[in-house]
C-alpha cells in the first residue's frame, strides 16, 4: 500500500536518471533500472551497513511456501530517508512496525523510517513475510527453493541462490559489497526431519504442532547469499582435525542411504583442509567449524555449510574436466567449493562483475590441490589441461552495477592467468606467501578487482598491471611472434593490449627455458639453437605463439 505518494516522485526521478546514464556494453545487452537497483549501492542502501540478519522462517514442504521474519539490526553510515530492502516476487512484506512501505519496484520494496536516525547509532528493523518462492529451474545455476523427496519418500529442501540472489527466500540487502557481520538462523520443520545451516547448532526447541526450531548461529562476516538452509532426514558424523589454528571440527550431514559411502568419500575434506591451509592459510571460519551437507543439487559454497551433491565419486560427477587424469583423483565438489571458503566467503568481490576474484582462486585451487599430493607436474598438467574449456567469449569481468558476471571462463581462464603470474614471479615459495598474504590482508572484507590487482603487483615487485588487463579485460591473448635466422632470435609481442611488456620463458638453449622479455616491438637475441625446431616456449604461460619466417 501506497501511503505517501509524494515521496515517491523524487525517488523514481533519481533512479530514473542514473538508467539513463547506463551504457550499452560491447555484448549488446542493455540493463533497467531493476537492474540497476539489484546491483547497485544506491541511495537506498548506501546509509547503511548490516550488522545482523536474524531469520526465522517456517518451511511447508505441502504447499512449497514459507513464512517468517527477519530482524536486520544495522549501523546508520548517514541520514536515512529511504531503506531499499530486497525480497523476490512472489514472496511478499506483511509488515514492517517503525517503518512505512512506500512502494516497491520489481523485487525492490522500499520502506521509510518512522523516526530519523542517529548517524553511527546501531538500530534494527523486523521485516514479516510469506509466500511461495521461486523454485530452482536448474540449480544451482538457475536457483532459487528445491522441494525434493529423497529415496525413501521423505520431504528434502533445499537453497540454491548464488546466481539469483538471497532475496529469492528472505528479505534482505542483496549486496554482495555489505556482509552481516554475523547471522543467527532459526528453521522451523516437522519433527520427523532435521534442519541444518550456517554456523554452529545453538539449540534445537520442539514445539505443541509436530514441528522442531532448530538455531543455528554464525559468528563470522557472512554474505547473504551464502546464508542456507537444509531440511531433511539427516544423519550425523563428525571428525577433528589438527590446523593452523588448532582444532577444527568438520562435521558431515549426510541422508541414511548415503551414511557409509559418505564415510568413505568425505575422507578429501579432511585432505583439502591441510592442502589449502598450506597454500592460502588458515581456514577463515575456525569458529564456525566446517560442514558438508547432502544437497539435491550439484554443490554450493554456503559458508561453513558446503553443498554436496556429487554423487560420491571422484572428479566432477565421476568426469575428470581436466582430460589427464589427475581429476579422478579426488572429489571436484568437495575441493572446489571447500576453496570458496578462502576466496569467495572470506574474501568477498563488492561486485558480481569481479566473481573473478572468487572464480579463479578456487579454480587454481584444484591444480595447488593437485600439487600438494601428486607433486608440482601433477598440478601443472590438471591445469593445462583445463585450457581446453576455456571460450574467449566475452570479459571475464563484467559490467558493473547491474548484478552481472563475465564470462564463465573466470574458471578455467582465471586458473590459468594465475597460474601464468606463478611462473612471473618464478619463486613458488613467494607465490605460496602471495595467497596466504592476500587471505591475511583481505580476511572476512570485501575487494575490488583494481584493489586486489594492486596488491598482488606490489607483492610481486613486478609491473602486472597489463597482465590483468589483458587477461580479465579482453578475450584476446597474447601471441608470442618470433623467427630464427643465423643464430637471432627476433621475437615480439602481438594480438595484446598497447604497452603490453609480459615477460615468458623460451629456450634460448635446447631443452632449457630462459626469460626474454617481449614488447610489441622486435627485439633481437643471440641464441644457441639453430633448429627453429628446438625452439618453444614454457607451455605453463597461457600464450600463443606462431613463427613468422
Amino acid at each position: 500500500m501506497i501511503k505517501h505518494p509524494l515521496l515517491i516522485l523524487p525517488l523514481l526521478l533519481i533512479f530514473l536518471f542514473g538508467f539513463i546514464l547506463l551504457p550499452e556494453i560491447s555484448s549488446g545487452q542493455t540493463y533497467t533500472h531493476s537492474d540497476t537497483l539489484k546491483g547497485s549501492n544506491g541511495g537506498g542502501r548506501d546509509s547503511w551497513h548490516v550488522l545482523k540478519y536474524d531469520l526465522d522462517v517456517k518451511f511447508n514442504y505441502k504447499e512449497k511456501s514459507i513464512s517468517g521474519s527477519d530482524k536486520i539490526t544495522f549501523r546508520v553510515l548517514k541520514p536515512i530517508d529511504i531503506l531499499q530492502i530486497d525480497l523476490q516476487e512472489p514472496l511478499t512484506i506483511d509488515s514492517c512496525p517503525g517503518t512505512t512501505i512506500l512502494t516497491k519496484e520489481g523485487n525492490a520494496w522500499f520502506l521509510k523510517p518512522s523516526k530519523n536516525e542517529l548517524v553511527s547509532s546501531i538500530q534494527s528493523l523486523c521485516i514479516y513475510y510469506h509466500g511461495k518462492p521461486k523454485i530452482a529451474i536448474h540449480p544451482p545455476w538457475e536457483g532459487g527453493l528445491i522441494w525434493t523427496q529423497d529415496k525413501n519418500k521423505n520431504p528434502w529442501i533445499s537453497i540454491a541462490c548464488q546466481g539469483i540472489g538471497a532475496s529469492v527466500w528472505f528479505p534482505c540487502k542483496d549486496l554482495q559489497s555489505d556482509k552481516a557481520d554475523s547471522a543467527e538462523i532459526r528453521i522451523t520443520c516437522p519433527d520427523s526431519l532435521v534442519a541444518v545451516s550456517n554456523g554452529n547448532l545453538k539449540e534445537k526447541t520442539s514445539n505443541q504442532d509436530k514441528t522442531n526450531t532448530y538455531d543455528w548461529v554464525v559468528g563470522s562476516p557472512i554474505n547473504a547469499y551464502c546464508i542456507s538452509a537444509y531440511i531433511g532426514d539427516y544423519r550425523h558424523f563428525s571428525e577433528t582435525t589438527d590446523g593452523e589454528q588448532g582444532e577444527l571440527n568438520l562435521n558431515y550431514w549426510v541422508l541414511p542411504e548415503n551414511f557409509d559411502k559418505a564415510k568413505e568419500q568425505f575422507k578429501d575434506a579432511a585432505r583439502m583442509m591441510k592442502a589449502l591451509e598450506y597454500w592460502f592459510g588458515p581456514y577463515p571460519f575456525y569458529e564456525d567449524g566446517y560442514k558438508l551437507v547432502d544437497a539435491p543439487f550439484l554443490g554450493m559454497e554456503h559458508q561453513s555449510a558446503i553443498a554436496y551433491g556429487n554423487n560420491y565419486v571422484n572428479g566432477y560427477r565421476g568426469l575428470d574436466l581436466s582430460g589427464t587424469g589427475w581429476g579422478l583423483k579426488w572429489d571436484f565438489i568437495i575441493v572446489h567449493e571447500s576453496a570458496h571458503e578462502w576466496f569467495g566467503n572470506s574474501i568477498t568481490a563488492e561486485d558480481i562483475a569481479d566473481n573473478w576474484i572468487h572464480e579463479s582462486f578456487a579454480n587454481y585451487a584444484e591444480t595447488l590441490f593437485t600439487e600438494y599430493y601428486y607433486g608440482k607436474n601433477a598440478g601443472s598438467e590438471y591445469c593445462l589441461g583445463m585450457r581446453k574449456k576455456i571460450k574467449n567469449d566475452f570479459s571475464i569481468i563484467g559490467p558493473y552495477g547491474v548484478f552481472k558476471e563475465g564470462s564463465v571462463d573466470m574458471y578455467n581462464k582465471g586458473g590459468n592467468m594465475i597460474h601464468t603470474i606463478r611462473q612471473i614471479i618464478d619463486d613458488d615459495e613467494k607465490f605460496r606467501m602471495l595467497l596466504r598474504s592476500i587471505n591475511k590482508t583481505f580476511y572476512h572484507r570485501v575487494a575490488s578487482s583494481i584493489r586486489l590487482e594492486d596488491f598482488i603487483t606490489s607483492f610481486a615487485g613486478i609491473d602486472l598491471s597489463g597482465v590483468f588487463e589483458q587477461y580479465l579485460r579482453t578475450t584476446a591473448i597474447p601471441v608470442l611472434e618470433y623467427k630464427l635466422a643465423e643464430g637471432y632470435l627476433s621475437y615480439r609481442w602481438t594480438s595484446c593490449i598497447k604497452g603490453f611488456h609480459m615477460p615468458v620463458k623460451v629456450t634460448l638453449e635446447k631443452d632449457r627455458y630462459s626469460f626474454i622479455y617481449p614488447t610489441e616491438n622486435f627485439q633481437q637475441i643471440k641464441i644457441a639453437i639453430q633448429d627453429i625446431r628446438d625452439f618453444k616456449v614454457d607451455e605453463n604461460f597461457y600464450v600463443f605463439s606462431r613463427s613468422v619466417l
